[in-house]
């Protein structure tokens, strides 16, 4: 089977199938080790500008697009209502496939050479506090299988850090109790060591030994966290699952896996820990990604200074 259909298998339907998108989506599998979803972020929308230079007054093509036609897409974008962020990594699909076109002699000039990244202010992540994790964390009931399941999960994921896909996607394998820490596999195909923690450990034994046998009776399956069915679980499922114990739980915070992850990281500042090391543990590329941690920390301080100070 070809590398392109198994990357065209999340967007059959969605997008048409051009073939210099699928040269490009090719190559950033096989060469890159880009994960499936940003694969498919990129494809979107280099689709969406094709579609759009095809309806241009001056009708193009992706190859033959200049730097007049990208800035018209932005402007248009801009004229939309799109968002500095989505523009942002749009102008990133761009660049990318631009490079790639020109590093093999398909274009004779990258389009996107003097085009700037829109500028946009980086918001802070939603996050929890202490009280908010440890009430979220007691919401499901573990005499039930089910229940048992979810907080071996959200145990898991607040002791790590990990990122949804991530966690849906753990194998057996991964999980060495022994040694208490879990191999991930995240963004890249890059493999790091977490972590887990007494309290996670404690809960994932009650899990393998009380709830796992129990969901897949006589099936087998090489997935840590099953679902009813034997098979993992879809990262749609779980943000149900955790929005349901959150209501559960009373917490008013907009929750979703990822406010767990940044959770975790700030939590992690806010006791001390040093900035590199968080940055491991979330599996970050570049310390940039993590030094929001320190603007949310910071935030923290100056609220508990307005709380407690006479003078605040």
């Amino acid at each position: 089977m070809k590398p392109t259909r198994l990357i065209d298998a999340g967007t059959r339907g969605r997008v048409e199938s051009r073939p210099e998108l699928d040269e490009f989506c090719d190559a950033l599998w096989l060469e890159d080790g880009l994960a499936r979803n940003s694969i498919e972020s990129y494809r979107r929308d280099l689709a969406q500008l094709a579609d759009w230079l095809a309806r241009a007054p001056r009708a193009g093509t992706l190859m033959a697009a200049s730097r007049a036609d990208l800035l018209d897409y932005l402007a248009h974008r801009l004229q939309i209502g799109a968002r500095a962020s989505s523009s942002g990594r749009l102008l990133s699909a761009m660049k990318r496939f631009y490079r790639f076109m020109l590093a093999r002699g398909r274009i004779g000039v990258d389009p996107t050479l003097e085009i700037d990244a829109p500028r946009q202010t980086r918001a802070l992540p939603h996050s929890l506090s202490e009280r908010d994790v440890e009430t979220l964390l007691a919401a499901p009931r573990v005499d039930d299988a089910i229940g048992l399941r979810d907080r071996a999960m959200l145990e898991t994921l607040y002791a790590t850090g990990l990122r949804v896909t991530e966690l849906v996607s753990l194998g057996v394998s991964q999980l060495s109790r022994d040694m208490g820490v879990v191999r991930v596999i995240g963004k890249g195909s890059k493999e790091r060591l977490v972590p887990l923690g007494e309290e996670a450990l404690a809960w994932l034994a009650r899990y393998f030994a009380e709830s796992r046998p129990l969901i897949l009776g006589t099936r087998q399956s090489s997935t840590l966290f099953v679902t009813a069915r034997g098979e993992a679980m879809t990262r749609q499922a779980f943000w149900y699952r955790i929005k349901l114990h959150a209501r559960t739980a009373g917490v008013a915070q907009p929750i979703s896996p990822h406010v767990l992850r940044h959770a975790f990281a700030t939590h992690l500042v806010n006791h001390g820990a040093d900035l590199r090391v968080v940055q491991l543990l979330l599996g970050h590329a570049d310390i940039s990604t993590t030094q929001i941690y320190t603007h949310v920390a910071r935030e923290r301080l100056k609220d508990v200074h307005r709380k407690h100070h006479p003078r605040g």
